[in-house]
């Protein structure tokens, strides 16, 4: 725990100093007292006590518990700002750093665990300890502050006193032995429920419509069913060694009282010394019993601190150039890829894109055409042969880099809730209003904007779900405008949509690729028709490769998929089939 907690603490040393020096003060004070009430003690059992002199200690003490209030108030506000900061500062550090890993990472990991790292186990930190540090710093200062009092006036009891740590410390690792194992199966548990209901809210609709609501739906059942067992566990199977560490504690105080008491008979120790034992000694495991208290807690804490930690410090590459090339052809050089590491989903593809110039990847379903623009645009990287920007291979380019080539234009488009105006802006953050207004007018926006409630200052709903798919989808390409990137990726941009918005978004796309290198992946033919180059795949390989006309000439796959677009054109649906007869 102790290694995770330093690793996060160097995300803002600042506040943690400064928690850590309030925490030291205020454990001063804390024991302090105690100390007092040992010199009250020795003054009672002189032979003529000075009145004045204890009344003097008791006024001390009675200043000291003020100041104390002052200092426990800095302290808990210091803490709560060291929590809060440091949460914060996680998750900003946990999103930017989950952008510079590939996408092959995230493949590797259910993205609910992602989810759950950045939201619960950084809110689990949080909370646990906001609550917990306190006690944990106030534990250690004031059982220091209170053995060097101790061993100042007897060592051989204070000795004892202390004798009991390692062996409840002994009871302590078996209770985080079993704390570990079980926490694990907490995490999975919880990471599986939030799946289970991510997916019961998503798939409402389906699951309505087949009956499966409630007890019916048995994944969710089962899931919230399993992380009620695994959080049981959690609590009730550590407790007992907790326990039993306290109970160390008791004993080890109780033999420190007989030995005393023999220490006195004996003659080797006065009776002023055995008191202050008799009332320091108690109080001297007070703390560590707190903390033994929060224990589980702090253990649970560190599962997430650790899960926090790896994903942190998931490989990330090196890149050796850091700025863009000075000219944006594509090209791809023996180019094997698999998203598995099994089969190969691209075999062997090499390619040339010059620059400003129109290239449309057509073929059947699965043939590679995405993933060769997923692999222009960086979200994967190739386990074989290179794909290059400018002569330059784009895994030598930090991924920023990369990015601010390219403009994306997909079929599936994701805003987020927030204005059509700021939707827009995301394409270019530094853009002025009339740049912004400028790119949605070229997008073809600017019909449905004006019919919206406040216009460019209207919120789209999550994922844009107060407007409509071509509304959508042009917002996307007036983002993608706004960039102005070299690069333009587009992949099937108008295959879902209505007649009257492809119109649209045709028009948009056209203003958008001007003086550009641009991909096209689309399933109708008639789209890219006039494209520069037209790259045929079928199971990952290059079929055919040529123009438009070169290619009809050439009969191969691409005139059988023109020929079959075309027939299925000219289907029409000449009658009804009578309702008694459905």
């Amino acid at each position: 725990m102790l290694s995770n907690l330093l690793y996060i603490f160097r995300i803002a040393p600042g506040a943690v100093r400064k928690s850590l020096f309030w925490e030291l003060l205020h454990g001063i004070f804390v024991a302090s007292p105690t100390g007092m009430l040992l010199l009250i003690i020795w003054e009672l059992f002189e032979p003529e006590p000075d009145q004045r002199k204890i009344w003097w200690i008791a006024g001390i003490m009675g200043g000291m518990l003020l100041l104390q209030f002052y200092i426990a108030s800095k302290t808990l506000l210091a803490s709560n700002q060291m929590t809060f900061q440091l949460s914060n500062t996680l998750r900003l550090k946990l999103g930017n750093h989950l952008q510079r890993l590939s996408m092959g990472y995230f493949k590797k990991r259910d993205p609910g665990d992602l989810a759950s790292v950045v939201l619960q186990d950084v809110a689990n930190f949080e909370t646990i300890f906001g609550h917990t540090v306190g006690n944990i710093a106030g534990a250690v200062f004031a059982t220091l502050t209170l053995s060097v009092f101790l061993f100042a006036v007897d060592w051989r009891l204070a000795l004892l006193l202390i004798a009991a740590l390692p062996l409840g410390y002994l009871f302590v690792k078996i209770a985080n032995w079993v704390i570990t194992k079980q926490g694990a199966k907490l995490v999975l548990a919880r990471n599986a429920t939030g799946a289970r209901f991510l997916e019961y809210v998503q798939g409402i609709r389906f699951i309505k419509s087949y009956g499966m609501t409630g007890a019916h739906f048995k994944s969710l059942e089962r899931a919230m069913r399993d992380f009620k067992k695994a959080s049981i566990r959690t609590e009730a199977l550590p407790g007992p060694f907790v326990l039993l560490a306290a109970i160390i504690f008791e004993l080890f105080f109780l033999g420190m009282v007989g030995l005393g008491v023999g220490y006195f008979e004996t003659g080797t120790l006065s009776i002023p010394v055995l008191i202050a034992f008799l009332i320091m000694g108690y109080r001297l495991y007070e703390p560590l019993k707190v903390v033994l208290v929060d224990y589980v807690t702090l253990r649970y804490m560190n599962i997430s601190l650790t899960r926090i930690i790896d994903l942190l410090k998931a490989e990330e590459q090196e890149w050796e150039e850091d700025c863009p090339p000075e000219h944006f052809d594509i090209a791809f050089d023996h180019v094997n890829f698999s998203y598995t590491g099994d089969e190969n989903v691209l075999k062997g593809i090499s390619f040339y894109i010059p620059e400003k110039s129109m290239v449309a990847l057509v073929g059947p379903s699965g043939s590679g055409k995405t993933t060769i623009a997923n692999l222009i645009a960086r979200f994967w990287d190739a386990q074989q042969g290179s794909v290059m920007i400018g002569g330059i291979d784009i895994q030598l380019l930090a991924p920023h880099t990369v990015y601010q080539m390219i403009s994306e234009v997909f079929q599936e488009v994701y805003l987020f809730d927030d204005t059509v105006y700021n939707n827009i802006l995301i394409g270019n953050p530094k853009a002025s209003k009339e740049q912004v207004w400028q790119a949605a007018k070229a997008a073809q926006c600017q019909e449905f904007i004006r019919s919206l409630p406040q216009g460019m200052e209207t919120r789209v709903g999550e994922g844009g779900s107060r407007l409509s798919g071509g509304q959508k989808q042009r917002v996307s390409i007036a983002r993608a405008m706004l960039k102005d990137a070299p690069i333009v990726l587009l992949d099937e941009a108008t295959a879902s949509l209505d007649p009257e918005n492809e119109v649209y978004i045709q028009r948009a796309i056209q203003q958008l690729v001007k003086d550009k290198t641009v991909v096209v992946i689309a399933h109708k033919l008639q789209t890219i028709k006039n494209a520069n180059q037209i790259i045929v795949l079928d199971q990952g390989r290059i079929k055919e490769t040529g123009d438009h006309t070169y290619l009809m000439e050439v009969g191969g796959l691409y005139t059988q998929l023109w020929n079959q677009q075309q027939k299925a054109q000219s289907w029409k649906i000449k009658t009804m089939m009578p309702a008694n007869e459905i």
